[in-house]
């Protein structure tokens, strides 16, 4: 069914009500369903329909009912055809012991259509307690109720019935074979099964000659997940038994106090259902066109930064906002740019990396809500008024800069570690980052001079027209999302397990034909981040730089086992993971790694092409395009 349907169903049945009196029937749980239902779905299904509770109550256009028990699909049948027949024949009926038992004993395969579900109806208001049951014959067997006026005839509400079954596919069927023919991605399926036991009497409400086992449940459960991977809105209800909660552990399970209505003792008709809510499986479909992203994401300073995600913010988001989360964790910021746009779509980020520039880019942007720096302080900071050290002067001369620029960054450095407010600071400090990545031919420090000097406008500008720039720029990027960000320069793998409703992860891609030193890459720029303390300057090096990080993902066998970490660490959490193709492990591996902590994976691929290359070596012709791996795990 095309067509959705929106909950609460207006179309003029507001008269309909069960047929039946149902021992098994969800009356008490109607408003409780009906809080669980989607409020948009395409077509109604109930292959157990019983006694027709939440169907009657639903009212649903165009749905499917079906049963395996051939009294109570004819009933339904009948009522839809010839309501004006059953309607004479319920009429024809006396409230007698002796009539009841006259009627119980018909062959009803001897019986019209409309005079079999007249007897349905009769015997089911005039037996003990409404009870449906049969003894494995199939042959009714309930005794008579010794009701003093019971209501045979209800006429407005069978013939409210007849309209609402008229338009209703009703079928007489396993609920496997109906649900195979019939149930299609967003549709709604209510199950509602005989229940497992919870007494060595419950099997005496058997609605059929036929048992329902407990290999039929597990059946059933096997069945409900593949709607759910179809992608089909599903609501069961069984009784509060520990297979049940095995067997849908995966699945939002509430357990609700009942009244029972077929015990004879009152002090005995309480029990415990559990509603099953299983929601369709998350589909992921980017040849759909996302929807443009926040003016705000888009004001994030662009950079050239290795790796940075810039290009691929539509995707990721396009994933991302398939599920429902306050907030994220951006496990290796980089550039900050993932962490920003979550940020710009009211989630509360923290922000973590193991390199200094990154944390500060997360500080001044995602940390920091509504601090900026002032024009003149920012102008002050390019003019000595602190004590300089002379290191960049000293230890840097020729590499990188002149030596006129080499000590205005000294000068700039003294007067930043000078400002108090830690935003402020940190906008300082990116605003510095910033200019020398601009300054410097391809933005690396891997080579000394100009030698790759094409005579783009960023070389040519000034530092303090660079510095300012920035400043200007990341003062625009701030902003206020109403939530507590956090920017955390440390460890991935040292990061405490947090609630987190998704988690970013884009670590350092570890390939054989590649490096992914990002300290070889900007040692100087991280240098300033930390000032330079704590690191080893290798002074026998051309280019000064010092030693690497440590990380896990330097090898195979350290990428593999990150990952497993992180996986266990943040395994309530939604995961979505960026990964190369020229990377190890292998996307069959990393399936597979996920697939132990997530119940859920699903492999998006996205053509890529990186800022610059890092192959040590080329690999055919690829001129810098991968495909990049989205791993989502849910």
């Amino acid at each position: 069914m095309d067509q959705q349907q929106e909950l609460p169903i207006s179309n003029g049945l507001e008269n309909c009500k069960p047929l039946l009196k149902w021992a098994g029937g969800k009356t008490q749980l109607l408003d409780e369903i009906h809080h669980r239902m989607p409020k948009k779905f395409g077509r109604y299904i109930e292959p157990f329909i019983g006694g027709g509770a939440l169907f009657f109550s639903v009212r649903p256009t165009g749905g499917v009912i079906a049963d395996s028990n051939p009294e109570l699909v004819n009933l339904y049948q009948a009522v839809a055809d010839d309501v004006d027949s059953v309607i004479d024949n319920l009429k024809r009926f006396r409230n007698s012991k002796e009539d009841f038992y006259a009627i119980r004993a018909q062959n009803i395969t001897n019986l019209s259509n409309t005079e079999a579900a007249a007897r349905t109806i009769f015997l089911n208001r005039t037996c003990f307690n409404g009870l449906y049951r049969v003894n494995k014959s199939g042959q009714f067997n309930v005794p008579f109720g010794n009701y003093k006026n019971p209501k045979i005839v209800n006429e407005p509400a069978l013939r409210a019935a007849s309209q609402l079954l008229r338009k209703t596919e009703i079928i007489c069927a396993d609920y496997k074979q109906v649900l195979l023919e019939h149930a299609s991605p967003g549709d709604f399926v209510f199950l509602d099964p005989p229940y497992l036991p919870i007494s060595e009497f419950s099997d005496f409400k058997r609605y059929t000659k036929e048992q329902f086992y407990e290999e039929d449940h597990a059946e059933l459960a096997a069945e409900v997940q593949r709607l759910h991977e179809l992608g089909c809105h599903v609501i069961l209800t069984n009784s509060n038994h520990p297979l049940v909660h095995d067997q849908y552990s995966r699945f939002h399970i509430d357990v609700l106090q009942t009244r029972r209505f077929i015990s004879c003792n009152s002090k005995k008709r309480t029990g415990e259902d559990v509603i099953v809510t299983v929601p369709p499986k998350n589909r992921f479909n980017l040849e759909v066109v996302p929807e443009p992203l926040p003016e705000q994401a888009l004001k994030y300073p662009a950079t050239r930064f290795m790796g940075s995600k810039n290009k691929l913010l539509s995707e990721i988001w396009s994933i991302a906002s398939h599920f429902d989360f306050d907030s994220a964790v951006d496990l290796f910021s980089g550039s900050g740019i993932v962490g920003y746009m979550l940020k710009s779509h009211g989630k509360q980020v923290l922000s973590n990396d193991y390199m200094a520039m990154s944390s500060t880019f997360a500080k001044a942007m995602i940390e920091n809500n509504h601090i900026t720096l002032e024009e003149d302080l920012a102008k002050s900071l390019l003019k000595k008024s602190k004590e300089v050290d002379g290191f960049v002067e000293n230890t840097f001369r020729g590499l990188y800069f002149t030596d006129d620029e080499n000590r205005l960054l000294d000068i700039l450095r003294a007067n930043i570690k000078a400002i108090r407010n830690p935003h402020k600071r940190a906008i300082a400090m990116s605003a510095l980052i910033r200019a020398c990545l601009k300054k410097r031919p391809r933005g690396i420090f891997t080579y000394v001079g100009q030698r790759y000097n094409d005579g783009r406008r960023d070389l040519a500008m000034s530092f303090e027209e660079q510095f300012m720039d920035a400043v200007n720029a990341i003062n625009s990027a701030v902003f206020d999302n109403g939530k507590e960000n956090k920017a955390r320069h440390g460890d991935a793998m040292t990061l405490q397990r947090r609630k987190a409703g998704f988690v970013y992860i884009d670590p350092p891609y570890y390939s054989p034909l590649s490096d992914n030193e990002y300290v070889r890459r900007y040692h100087f720029v991280e240098g300033l981040a930390r000032d330079w303390r704590g690191v080893d300057i290798q002074q026998h090096t051309v280019t000064k730089k010092f030693k690497s990080y440590p990380t896990p993902f330097s090898s195979r066998k350290g990428a593999e086992g990150a990952f497993e970490t992180i996986f266990k660490k943040f395994q309530e959490s939604v995961l979505l993971v960026s990964y190369s193709s020229n990377s190890q492990p292998t996307l069959d591996e990393m399936v597979a790694m996920m697939a132990k902590y997530k119940r859920h994976v699903e492999v998006v691929p996205v053509d890529y092409r990186y800022s610059f290359g890092n192959q040590g070596r080329k690999v055919g012709n690829n001129k810098n395009s991968v495909k990049e791996y989205l791993f989502v795990g849910y």
